[in-house]
């Protein structure tokens, strides 16, 4: 397991050269509002002279976070409309997300969650809480995958995560459990034996969705990792946020796919960025992420193309964002179809 020390503090941040003078005040106050945290392994990712670092961007506190939008939420998918008890949402019938720990071993700056996430956010469930969730699923014949997020379940103990993935393994119904990471690659020297044989306790198919979205957070130690998760036998998958100055860009977006191919994690979800609180400047238009996706047509392999999603905004659920569930209205907005039929306005008024 991983013992070098984050930086957590814009004091920290500052020291390491990573926060310049000219901005520490502003950085000050959003980290007042926001939680902050940043791996040796990220830390050592970026570079302070590029004012335009694609890492940099996803991690280190902006200004620009202090500027909130009327459309922007603080729940922005809805978690809380669909949780029926502390831990659990449960927005679709055959599948709930476990959030049992709220903590993450960085905080991204566009987060869709980071109202709820951080030192000072939901925290751990307490024991009564965990019981209380997994008699839920327990309950429910229908639920037949198990979604371990939060925060992110890989900063929990080897001997915690294996504690509650072995109260999954008495539910005959749930038959997959998936995790929902940056660990592997913001902390990789997490990835031992030890986590890889709690992720094995509950003897279900287990598949681990790795987040990344930029090719340079694949680092040598970062591709150990995920080769100790996919040698371990769990089938593994991508998850990306389509995110301005990050990876707007074809080419950057195909480079990203192509590497997690070739490191054996299939490309699954691109996002549409959430309409989190201070989160404007990572966000594309509808129609330029529709032109990016349609740019890797042709420019990848068929293995490379992930799904362009948007998050309907207020717990609608997911929808493809190229698909024809979303028509452009007279106004410049979208109205966007949900898996229930539903018609929602987007940006939301």
């Amino acid at each position: 397991m991983s013992a070098a020390k984050s930086l957590k503090t814009v004091d920290e941040l500052a020291v390491a050269g990573l926060v310049p003078e000219a901005r520490r005040k502003d950085a000050e106050r959003v980290a007042q509002r926001y939680a902050v945290a940043v791996t040796p392994a990220v830390a050592a990712l970026i570079d302070p002279a590029d004012a335009d670092d694609p890492v940099a961007r996803q991690f280190l506190p902006d200004a620009a976070e202090l500027v909130t939008l009327p459309e922007e939420r603080a729940d922005p998918i809805g978690d809380l409309a669909h949780s029926p008890v502390e831990g659990i949402v449960h927005r679709y019938p055959d599948r709930v997300l476990l959030k049992a720990v709220h903590v993450c071993p960085v905080y991204c700056r566009f987060c869709f969650r980071r109202e709820m996430v951080g030192p000072e956010g939901l925290g751990t469930l307490s024991p009564e809480a965990l019981d209380a969730a997994v008699a839920y699923i327990a309950a429910r014949p229908q639920i037949w995958e198990v979604i371990l997020t939060g925060g992110d379940p890989l900063v929990l103990s080897p001997r915690r995560l294996a504690a509650i993935l072995e109260r999954l393994t008495g539910i005959p119904h749930v038959k997959v459990v998936r995790f929902h990471t940056r660990v592997p690659v913001v902390d990789p020297g997490r990835v031992d034996a030890a986590l890889i044989a709690a992720l094995k306790a509950s003897g279900k198919t287990v598949y681990v969705a790795i987040h990344a979205n930029h090719p340079r957070e694949f680092t040598q130690d970062a591709r150990v990792a995920i080769a100790r998760l996919a040698d371990a036998g769990f089938a593994l998958i991508s998850q990306t946020v389509l995110l301005k100055g990050v990876n707007d860009d074809a080419a950057v977006l195909a480079a990203l796919m192509r590497t997690f191919v070739e490191n054996r994690v299939k490309p699954y979800y691109l996002h549409h960025p959430d309409l989190a609180p201070g989160t404007a400047h990572f966000r594309l238009t509808l129609a330029e992420g529709r032109a990016l996706v349609e740019a890797l047509r042709g420019r990848v392999s068929g293995l490379c193309q992930p799904t362009y999603i948007l998050d309907i905004p207020g717990g609608h659920g997911k929808v493809r964002a190229e698909a024809a569930a979303i028509e452009e209205a007279d106004d410049g907005c979208f109205r966007v179809r949900d898996f229930r039929g539903g018609v929602h306005r987007y940006p939301p008024e």
